[in-house]
């Protein structure tokens, strides 16, 4: 006969089982928008994920606008392989979404990016394939935009909302994420990252 558990060591053991908030495995399967404006750190949290995705061995796509902020040598400044990272320049979003699905539906990503600056605008149908697709393939999509803590997601298909800010302390930064949305664990949960800024800062 299994041993009984207590309500208490059930909790614990299921704490401990339970992946980071802010991580891959998290949000595998999920539609994420991390979003900020002013003292921004989605990049850095993004980036974050890409790191993890490739320690993982997950290929990973970063698309973005031609116009975007993707600066490869802080990347690759941040542990991150190049080589190994598929960038896609679109001329907007509709063309973003559109490669996005292409590359999901290979079933070959574990982590898209979608790097949507403060243009973000997607439709139902697009967020509703974006979905679709990743619990499909069991892989994480997120999106990147610029905009306050106090407007909406992207859409009701968004699974998990963040913003991402940074404060900075001499050559280092501290890098909070605060769920504004999140259908799994509920809002108001917050994460830390501590980085070095890039050279020259």
């Amino acid at each position: 006969m299994p041993d009984l558990l207590t309500l208490d060591e059930l909790r614990a053991r299921r704490g401990a089982e339970a992946p980071e908030r802010w991580s891959l495995a998290a949000i595998r399967g999920r539609l994420i928008e991390l979003s900020a404006r002013g003292a921004s750190a989605t990049l850095t949290a993004a980036v974050e994920l890409v790191g993890e995705a490739q320690a993982q061995s997950e290929p990973v796509a970063w698309l973005m606008l031609t116009t975007g902020s993707f600066y490869p040598p802080d990347v690759a400044d941040s542990g991150i392989d190049l080589a190994a990272l598929v960038v896609v320049r679109a001329p907007d979003v509709t063309a973003i979404a559109r490669a996005a699905e292409r590359l999901l539906r290979s079933g070959a990503f574990g982590l898209v990016v979608l790097d949507l600056g403060d243009r973000a605008e997607l439709s139902m149908q697009i967020q509703g394939r974006l979905v679709t697709l990743a619990q499909t393939h069991d892989a994480a999509v997120v999106c990147l935009t610029e905009k306050p803590g106090d407007t909406s997601s992207l859409g009701s298909l968004i699974s998990l909302r963040a913003e991402a800010l940074r404060v900075r302390d001499r050559s280092e930064f501290t890098v909070t994420l605060r769920a504004l949305k999140d259908k799994r664990r509920g809002p108001g949960w917050s994460h830390q990252l501590r980085r070095r800024g890039p050279a020259g800062l």
